[in-house]
């Protein structure tokens, strides 16, 4: 596992790309960590540097990966969630395409979802198939549920494996 992270949109188009530490994994899927400072490449090539420290669990099943940040003055979000098609790992790199809706709590517990306008849009102009749109739907609402609910991974266990990356 090489630690290396790609998101395409829709059709293959790169639209983020970064090397992460591989962390290891349990029964919650693969954890990756991040530091401040690392450069993050958007999918025009751009360089821009990682703001703050996180860890990433791409999951052993379900359609998403989350970043789980630590505090920082950098970002009200504590836990960002993007929904994509089912991720894979091919020759140690990890691959995923952004559906473009996401999950975010922020540090003071309120959740909401993102770029809903965008996902309607895309389906139109990329012509997501039907099941791959009610898929990404569901995975939305439930992640919704469980963020609001405070269930695991995203509680202790990424708090835990957070803080066991930084020390």
């Amino acid at each position: 596992m090489t630690g290396e992270v790609r998101f395409t949109k829709w059709g293959g188009r790169r639209h983020w790309e970064c090397d992460l530490e591989p962390l290891g994994e349990d029964g919650h899927g693969l954890w990756l960590g991040g530091r401040a400072g690392i450069s993050m490449r958007r999918g025009d090539g751009e360089m821009f540097p990682q703001l703050h420290d996180f860890v990433m669990l791409v999951p052993a099943s379900g359609c998403w990966i989350a970043s789980v940040n630590a505090p920082s003055a950098a970002s009200s979000i504590a836990v960002y969630i993007d929904i994509t098609d089912r991720p894979r790992i091919h020759d140690g790199v990890v691959h995923a395409v952004d559906l473009d809706l996401d999950v975010i709590r922020h540090w003071d517990g309120s959740v909401a979802v993102l770029d809903e306008d965008e996902f309607a849009e895309h389906q139109i102009r990329y012509g997501y198939p039907p099941e791959v749109i009610a898929e990404a739907r569901a995975t939305c609402d439930d992640l919704f549920t469980r963020l609001s609910a405070a269930t695991q991974p995203f509680e202790t266990e990424a708090r835990r494996r957070l803080d066991a990356y930084l020390t």
